[in-house]
Formats: structure tokens, C-alpha cells, sequence
């Protein structure tokens, strides 16, 4: 018999006495914490009338369950759990890998430098302005107010032609790339190009939805266009601008040659614009969207500028994409945040990001400058490339050094550094550094620098 109070299951076959099986079940019970500590017991004349036993049954029970501290009683006959669960036994859980004290990662911004008076005067506008609408449920473009604000930024700094209305709001590069292949092999997209070395995003979700995805050799001067040709490609997603992770510049020339390529065959160029607003040696390079709207797909983010935890990105498609992108987005999440995304506007508008890229501009190329004066001085037989723009540097490594037994001699050490290993396509091809200056100190990185060169150091001597 069980009660709807306490769920006391009583079997009169047993050779228990029943007082000893109530003992037992409420015991359990609060062990497990099924009853918690405090809870009321029902009286032992409706316990007892519950179980069709009689009341002295109970009335044994309940004084066991006290004697041993499990209960208690006030005035009036009110029982009541005295004793709280047993704590459950701890699960032996794996230690975390320990941080690095000097890292070298990349692909980051600065977040200890994010504005965040700025950023805060902006949300308190939009919680204060905003009509209520925008607080629900937005289409899958995303606020206009943002689109008409980043349109209007990528225009005049970017060098795109950038409709609005052909916008669509992302979490980053990374969703970005997932909804256009999505809608790329919906219409028939059968092939991804990607230069090789590459950002791995847009090769695992090609995988995924079964595109074969083949790789493009990156030179001096970029992806190699004639490979590209060659292809056979629906899709490349290309990082013109600021090729990553090598830093190479696309050459006019060969742009034009993209385009002539995608107008050809109807393709789709997808242009990652990663960091592109970080450039110290001459303006920075205009986007590649802005010579073909109708062919290419402008994909930026605030990761590399702002913060990467805003989780905000941006994809301006051609109209003819821009449904099945928007779709996609819905599909993926319903949309990104409204409160950040207004946010975001009213921050572009008022011209805070252009403040903070000012701000931000020569503090990473004073970074960037005792990285390079560290590596002349204790690693000269490393050769820095991509050193003209950006948050990070590749560095090759002389033929007698592999990448891997310098990352774990480097960590052995508290240093954190990654390899170029694997961005690449193909296993051919040197092995590099790949040292990330965004978030670390100029004293941290002379002394990182010193300590990948005892790491070096140490390989040679095995």
C-alpha cells in the first residue's frame, strides 16, 4: 500500500515487522532527501489510516526515527524532518589543465580593454528608448536599426556597397559561414574552396552537410587563383583582406581575377573580414564586396574589435541569397540578442568605435613592435610573416625544429603557443609559430619570447 504523502510501500508478507518497514521507508527517504530537512510528516493518526495499520504502529516508528535524530516534534503533535540528506560522495573530477602564465593565443581581442562605460551608456539608452517591439521576436535580418548603422560603418571604412536590407545578424564568423554553406547547398553548392593554410569553422560545416571541401594554396600574395580556377568550386571563402593565418594582402589583380571566376561560373565568394580594421603600415585594404555585391558575401564580426563574448557578427549577402540566409538564422536560434544588437547600433552611430579602434590601433602596434624586437634578438633564426597587420604573427621555424616538440617544450616552461600544423589542408609545408599579441603585456612578451627561446633551445639539446 503506498500513501500520496510520503510513498511508503508496506508489504505485509515480508517477515519485517511493519513498524520497521515505515522505520526504513521514511529513513530512505530523507537520506536521499526526498523528505528535506524541515519537512512536515503527516500525524500519526492519518499516517496510520493512510496505511490501514494501526496508530501505534506509526506512533513506534516515529519514535525510533526521533531517538535517532532523523525527527522531531512540536507542540500539537507536529512531526517534522530533523535531518538533512546524506551529501552525496564527491565524483573524482579531472583537473583542468593548467593556464598558461605567459599565452601567446590569438584571435582575439583585448577584453580587459573593452569600453565598457561607453558600451553601458548605449544600453541604458536602448532600455530607456527602444519601442517595445524590439524586444520581441526579430525577423531573421535582425534589428533594422543595426543593419542601417552597419551599413553605413562597413560603407564608409570598409569600401563595401552594402544594402541594408540584404543584411543578416549572427553570432560571429563561425555561425555566419554555417547559415550561408546552409543556404549555398539548399541551392546546389557541391564544393567549398578554402585557402590552405585556414580558419577550420567553414571546413567542419561543409563536412557536415557532405560538400567536398578541397584546399588553395596561399602564397606572398594570397590564395592562388589559378588553383582556385582549377577547383571546380560552388563556394570559397577567402580572407583577402588579411589572409589568415599567414597575413598575406590579395593583389588587385587577382581579386579582379576572383570575381571574373565567380561571375563565370555563378559562384559564390564568401569574404572573411576578420581583422581588417588593425592595419599599421598603410590604410587598410578595401573589402572585395564592394566590386561584386552580387557575388560575394561580406562576413565581419565584433570579436576581433570589441569583444568576442558579444557574440555579434554580421553577413551582408546578395539578394538573391538573402531569404534563405535570414531563414537559416531562424532556423538556428531565432535570432540573435535585440538588447546587444541595439546596443551595437547606438555605439556605431555615436562613433564609439571608431574611438576605440583609435585607442586600440597603437596599443597592438606597440605590442606587435616588441614581439618583432624580441624574436631579433632571441630567436633570429625565425622568420616573422603577416607582421604588417593584425593581432598576431606567424613565425617559420628553421628545417630542424618541429612545431610540436617546441609548443610542448614552450608549455613545459608556462608558456602557451600554437602551430600551424592544424590550419592546414595538406600536410606539406613548413612548420611555424603562431604568436597572438592582443592580450598580452610588452613586458610579458619579451619574457614569453625568452622562454620559447630556452624551449628551442632545449629541443636542440635532445
Amino acid at each position: 500500500m503506498i500513501t500520496g504523502a510520503l510513498h511508503l510501500d508496506l508489504d505485509r508478507d515480508r517477515p519485517v515487522a511493519l513498524h520497521r518497514q515505515i522505520e526504513t521507508a521514511i529513513r530512505d527517504a530523507i537520506r536521499s532527501g526526498r523528505l528535506p530537512l524541515g519537512a512536515a510528516l503527516p500525524s500519526t493518526r492519518t499516517l496510520s489510516a493512510d496505511l490501514g495499520v494501526s496508530r501505534g504502529t506509526v506512533v513506534e516508528a516515529y519514535q525510533q526515527l526521533t531517538a535517532e535524530g532523523y525527527l522531531s516534534s512540536r507542540g500539537g503533535g507536529y512531526t517534522y524532518v530533523a535531518a538533512g540528506a546524506r551529501p552525496p560522495r564527491p565524483t573524482p573530477r579531472p583537473a583542468p589543465p593548467s593556464r598558461p602564465r605567459i599565452d601567446f593565443g590569438y584571435g582575439r581581442a583585448d577584453v580587459s580593454s573593452f569600453p565598457r562605460a561607453a558600451w553601458l551608456r548605449s544600453v541604458r539608452r536602448v532600455l530607456n528608448d527602444a519601442p517595445g517591439d524590439r524586444l520581441g521576436y526579430l525577423n531573421g535580418r535582425g534589428s533594422p536599426e543595426l543593419r542601417d548603422a552597419l551599413s553605413g560603418y562597413l560603407n564608409r571604412v570598409r569600401g563595401t556597397d552594402i544594402d541594408p536590407d540584404h543584411m543578416v545578424i549572427c553570432s560571429g564568423f563561425a555561425q555566419g559561414v554555417s547559415l550561408v554553406l546552409h543556404a549555398a547547398a539548399a541551392r546546389g553548392a557541391r564544393r567549398l574552396a578554402v585557402e590552405d593554410p585556414t580558419s577550420q569553422d567553414a571546413v567542419q560545416v561543409a563536412r557536415a552537410l557532405g560538400l567536398q571541401v578541397v584546399g588553395i594554396p596561399v602564397g606572398e600574395d594570397g590564395a592562388d587563383v589559378a588553383a582556385l580556377a582549377a577547383s571546380d568550386a560552388d563556394v570559397v571563402v577567402l580572407t583577402p583582406s588579411h589572409q589568415w593565418p599567414l597575413g598575406a594582402v590579395l593583389p588587385p589583380e587577382s581579386r579582379a581575377a576572383v570575381i571574373e571566376w565567380a561571375v563565370r561560373r555563378g559562384a559564390l565568394v564568401v569574404e572573411d573580414d576578420y581583422d581588417a580594421e588593425y592595419r599599421y603600415d598603410r590604410a587598410p585594404i578595401g573589402a572585395m564586396q564592394g566590386l561584386a555585391p552580387d557575388h560575394v558575401v561580406h562576413a565581419g564580426s565584433v570579436s576581433k574589435t570589441l569583444a568576442p563574448g558579444l557574440r555579434l557578427g554580421w553577413l551582408a549577402v546578395p539578394h538573391d541569397l538573402a531569404d534563405a540566409v535570414a531563414d537559416a538564422k531562424i532556423l538556428a536560434d531565432r535570432g540573435s540578442s535585440s538588447i546587444e544588437q541595439l546596443a551595437l547600433a547606438d555605439f556605431l552611430e555615436r562613433g564609439e568605435l571608431d574611438r576605440h579602434l583609435r585607442r586600440m590601433r597603437p596599443v597592438y602596434r606597440r605590442r606587435r613592435d616588441v614581439l618583432l624586437a624580441a624574436l631579433r634578438e632571441r630567436l633570429p633564426d625565425l622568420e616573422p610573416t603577416g607582421v604588417s597587420a593584425g593581432i598576431h604573427l606567424v613565425a617559420w621555424l628553421p628545417p630542424d625544429l618541429d612545431e610540436e616538440s617546441v609548443i610542448a617544450a614552450a608549455r613545459a616552461r608556462g608558456v602557451g603557443i600554437a602551430g600551424l600544423r592544424p590550419h592546414r589542408m595538406s600536410p606539406a609545408g613548413r612548420d611555424a609559430l603562431i604568436f597572438g599579441y592582443s592580450s598580452i603585456g610588452e613586458r610579458a612578451i619579451a619574457e614569453g619570447v625568452a622562454l620559447v627561446a630556452e624551449a628551442i633551445a632545449d629541443v636542440r639539446g635532445r
